[in-house]
Parts: structure tokens; sequence; C-alpha cells
């Protein structure tokens, strides 16, 4: 951006309009651009180079079919040498003055920024994200490398002096140093932030990275790569190796060349394989951020428009193939008839079909076995339970992956729809009398993501932020009831089966995820 452009519009998931002109035009030349890089093939980026592969696969939109680019399979070999490049560019990357390195990092979140429109139309395109959702998560991408360069500059490196037990010859100070080389397995989701991010808070830590995405967005990642090197990042610091999980990821799981790990994705894959098997050689750091069964608690002394348009907004944007979706709500039973009419009425003005159009609010799931999953469900809520509205594929578009969003009441409470994670757009309804009995319900699950509360009395607010078990928890949100998180406003991490750490992605303490301790001692 020239010193005379007109001022960046400033896009988060909270502040997200759809009548600013400005930004549908920019949208709508971005779009342009974006569609002429589509069908491109696609290498591996080891050690500052493009790699071309004698393999590769084909992915296509979940929109309308069309070819996105066909990318490398990569081998086991790939991330090999990936491995091999970082360690040799680890040792430089970390002596390097953490100014410097978070001058370099700026400038990286800077590029993301100026292309946003562009690469928001092609995640858009690749994932099915409406073309809102997706600006977001791409500014997000900027704003979560942004906001770890100020961690960094706030604390002078991690870089503390500490005492002396009063003799003025002892000089000690605790600092923070990178452990060399990190594997990230990102997901298809969000894209941009769930790669950008946790790469770029290794990378201002001063580790040098691997990242395997989703095969499900390979071109995020690719263009993740690409600005990478435009940014200036030395050669080996950032690498990027596509393909299969059961192979690019395994490698990158078992190679002891990986001294730290960062996975985000299912329980199942996350708790089960990747946490319990990590470390082999000596305990090594993984991160593990996982699933959500998020709930949203309506009580009968909240606006029950905000509540039903916050939950609407959570349970069904991008189609609930979010972490953070809301797949359970509890209403006191005074209020319970007047949600649902509510919930029922906005989710019926829910607009559906290609998400790059600006009128568009929902298209599709991202493959077929989300769809297949949906399906599933369908049949269990028909069976066992009564669906207020949806409950069935919509034809008529691209692809046969739109779906209509969904409601379900009357299930049993041990039910699995209450229960298990599925990544897609259906939410649960039921009444309670309580509030301490929607509390315990609310908690009564393995995850601890996110939770959503509305209310008018101070106090049973106070009584939902003492006991609800959830990393991140919002109050009378009509953005959102479960969604929205922002670097530097609402960090993002999960208690229970939702997280590893407790630590949360764009909050204070993130980037030390990536570092371990040193206690200095100088006798004069």
């Amino acid at each position: 951006m020239t010193a005379t452009s007109e001022p960046r519009l400033k896009i988060t998931y909270a502040t997200l309009r759809n009548d600013n002109e400005q930004l549908h035009a920019s949208y709508d030349a971005g779009l342009a651009v974006a569609r002429a890089e589509l069908g491109g093939t696609h290498g591996v980026y080891i050690n500052g180079e493009w790699r071309p592969a004698t393999e590769h696969f084909e992915k296509r939109s979940p929109i309308d079919g069309a070819l996105v680019g066909k990318f490398a399979k990569g081998t086991r070999q790939d991330v090999r040498d990936a491995v091999a490049a970082a360690r040799a560019a680890a040792p430089g990357w970390a002596h390097t003055p953490w100014p410097e390195r978070v001058a370099i990092m700026r400038r990286m979140a800077d590029l993301i920024s100026e292309r946003q429109m562009e690469l928001g139309a092609l995640m858009a395109i690749e994932v099915g994200k409406n073309r809102l959702e997706a600006l977001g998560d791409v500014e997000e991408t900027a704003d979560l490398i942004r906001y770890y360069c100020d961690q960094m500059q706030a604390t002078d490196g991690f870089d503390r002096p500490m005492g002396n037990l009063g003799d003025p010859s002892v000089h000690t100070r605790s600092v923070l140093k990178p452990h060399g080389v990190w594997g990230v397995i990102s997901p298809f989701n969000f894209p941009m932030a769930l790669s950008g991010g946790p790469s770029g808070g290794a990378l201002v830590a001063g580790n040098a990275v691997v990242l395997k995405p989703s095969s499900d967005a390979p071109l995020c990642g690719v263009k993740l790569a690409e600005i990478a090197h435009l940014a200036g990042l030395p050669r080996g610091v950032f690498n990027l190796v596509t393909g299969a999980g059961s192979v690019v990821g395994a490698e990158i799981q078992e190679n002891a060349g990986i001294d730290g790990l960062l996975f985000t994705g299912s329980y199942e894959v996350g708790f089960n394989s990747i946490f319990r098997t990590f470390s082999k050689q000596y305990p090594k750091p993984v991160v593990v951020e996982m699933g959500g069964k998020n709930p949203a608690i309506v009580s009968a002394r909240a606006d029950l428009e905000e509540a039903a348009e916050g939950i609407m907004r959570s349970a069904f944007g991008y189609a609930g193939q979010k972490c953070s979706a809301c797949s359970r709500v509890y209403v006191q039973a005074p209020a319970y008839e007047a949600f649902l009419e509510a919930l029922v009425a906005k989710t019926k003005a829910i607009t559906v079909g290609d998400p790059t159009d600006r009128k568009i609010w929902l298209g599709p799931l991202v493959n077929g076995p989300a769809a297949a999953k949906y399906d599933a469900a369908v049949a269990e809520a028909k069976r066992d339970g009564r669906i207020l509205f949806g409950g069935q594929r919509l034809a008529g578009h691209g692809t046969d992956l739109f779906v209509a969003p969904t409601i379900v009441a009357d299930l049993r409470a041990d039910h699995r729809i209450w229960r298990e994670e599925l990544f897609v757009p259906l939410v649960a309804v039921a009444p309670f009398t309580e509030l301490d009995e929607a509390i315990a319900r609310a908690n009564d699950s393995i995850y601890g993501l996110t939770a959503g509360f509305y209310s008018e009395d101070r106090e049973e607010i106070e009584a939902f932020e003492e006991s609800i078990e959830a990393g991140v928890i919002y109050i009378n949100r009509r953005a959102g009831a479960t969604t929205g998180a922002w670097p530097g406003i609402q960090p993002f991490g999960g208690w229970k089966g939702s997280g590893t750490t407790g630590k949360a992605s764009g909050g204070l303490y993130y980037v030390q995820q990536f570092m371990r301790e040193q206690s200095q001692t100088i006798v004069d």
C-alpha cells in the first residue's frame, strides 16, 4: 500500500457488514484475480525453493466442482528434506535479533492484508466460505502475526532480569529461547488463520517451521508460503509440504528432527494419536487444539431476538464447520416456544448458494464425507426427535454438497447428537427449568471450547461466569453466541478435551508455548 492509498478496510468477524459497497467492489476485483489463478500445478516449498512433484492430487471447489489446482502428493522424503532444511536454518534464525525477526514477520502480515481480497476470494472458492467470513479469516491471520510480534516487543524478546539475594556481584536473567523446528498440521476450516497463526507464533519466537495444510485447503497453504518468501524469511525457515495425513502428517509426527508439534483438528486424532504418541526420545512440546460441542444457554430473562440472532449465526456460520460452532442450546421453559419461533424464522431467512455472491450467507459443506455425516445425523434426528426446520440436501446448486441449516428438538438427553462434534449445520434445542440444571448439562461434555449465555439478570450472568467450563465465553452477543474471537480481543483456546495447554491463540501466553526457559547466572 502506498502512502497515497485509501485506508484499508479493517474486517473482523464482529464488524463485518454486507452493505459496505467499497468492500464488495474490492472483493469483486480480488475475485477476478483469484479466478485467473485457478487450475495451476503446485509443488512443495523446501529451503526457499519450489520443488516440482512427481505425483499430484486434484482439489476441486465444493461450490461447483471447478478445478482449484493440482497439488503435490508430498512424500516422506519431502518431509525429511524439509526438516533437514529447517534444522539447518533454525540456529541462524534463532540468533537473529528479535527486532529483526519481528520486522520480517510484520512484513508478512502486511502482505497478507494487502492481498486480503484476492486471498479471501481464493478461500471462498477452495473451501466454500462466504465472502465476509473468508475476508475475516485472512485478516485474522495477519492480526495474529501482528499480535505475536507485539508480544515479543512488549517483553523485550521474553528476556527478564531476576533477583540476586542482595549480592551485587550476581546477575541473573530468565530468557525464553526457541526449541528449534516446529511441525504445524492445520485444518481446512480456517485455512489461513490456523496455518499462518501458529506458524507465525513459532516463527516470531525464533523457530523454523514445516507446515502441512489440509488437503481440502492446499492453495491457501501455497499462498502462505509465497507470502513468507516475499516477506524475506531466510531459506529453510518456512517450509510447506502438501499431501496425505497418513504420509506427510505421519512423517512430521514421527520425525526425530521435529522439536515441537502443533496440530489443529479432531479429538480422535489430536488426543488419541498425536498427543499420546508424539514424544518418543524425550518429552517434547505438543500443542493440540481440538474440537468443541459448544453450548448456549438462554434464560427467560434474555432478549430472545438477540439470542436467536447470535445462536443462528454461531450454529450455521460456515455451515457449522467451526470448532466453535454452537451445536447445543438450552432454553428456560417459559421462553422456550417463543425462542424456537424466533430461531426458526431467522434460519428460514438464510440465503444458500454460491458463497462468492454477496447475497449468499451459507455455502456448501467442504466435501462428500461431511455431507454423509450430515445425512446420518439428520436420519437419526428424524427417527429419535423432531426436526423444526431443514433436514435435507438442497438441489439446484453446482454440487450436491449444499444442505439446509437444521434445527432439532425432543432428543433424549443422552443422544449422540448432544455429545458428538458433527461439524455440520445442525443444532439441538431443549428446555430447562433452573439455571443450575442448564449449566450442568452444558458442562457434561469432554469438550470445553466456547459457550454462550443470554440473560439481562446480573446474578445469572455471574453464576454462568463462575460455573461454565469453557475457554472462551460470550454473554449477550448478537454477533455470535459462541463464535467470533479476534487476536488481542478474545484469546481463543479450549479446556478439557478441546485443548492440551490451557493457553489461547491470540492471547498473552501463546508465543511462550514455542519457547523454553533458560536461567542465566553470571558472577563478577
